[in-house]
């Protein structure tokens, strides 16, 4: 029998990056614990994975939210849905419930049609959370430019967004 999750559950989400990992913490219904960008060097995968590591047993989440990498929409990077598959292995491990949401299923949460780009996502999460977010909202993004290291801290809240998002439409 699987545990129920409390009403408003300690969320923890993870988004993997090509330099690391970009982080987000939510507890209760808005409030926003703790996020962040954490870069790493070498051997990437081992050491995402310790970060991720420490982020569980700092924030003692009731669940982990990542993103489907092995969805049909998803172009991930084969080192990114490793590390993916790892993260799935170690939040297991620790008895921790994971939901692995769609790049679709986010972007649906943020507009019924799902044509809503990464950047709109981005702002409007910085107005959920102007106080938190306002600052590290990144720039608009050129064709030439790379995205900045700041959007997986978006990407993340994203996902906790669209799990609260599909709860919610479950429950009614």
């Amino acid at each position: 029998m699987t545990k129920q999750l409390p009403k408003n559950p300690r969320i923890l989400s993870i988004a993997p990056t090509a330099k690391g990992v970009g982080f987000a913490v939510v507890d209760g219904l808005d409030a926003l614990a703790d996020w962040g960008i954490r870069t790493v060097k070498g051997d990437k995968n081992k050491h995402s994975l310790k970060i991720i590591k420490a982020l569980i047993a700092q924030y003692q989440p009731n669940l982990l939210v990542l993103q489907d990498v092995w969805a049909k929409d998803s172009r991930r990077a084969p080192r990114i849905r490793n590390l993916a598959k790892l993260i799935v292995a170690l939040a297991k491990r620790q008895k921790l419930r994971v939901v692995l949401l769609s790049r679709t299923q986010v972007l649906s949460a943020f507009s019924p049609d799902g044509q809503v780009t990464k950047e709109a996502i981005a702002e409007i999460i910085a107005k959920r959370f102007p106080d938190e977010l306002g600052a590290d909202l990144p720039p608009k993004r050129e064709l030439w430019m790379s995205e900045d290291p700041r959007m997986a801290i978006f990407d993340a809240i994203a996902l906790i967004l669209a799990f609260r998002v599909m709860r919610s439409k479950l429950m009614q």
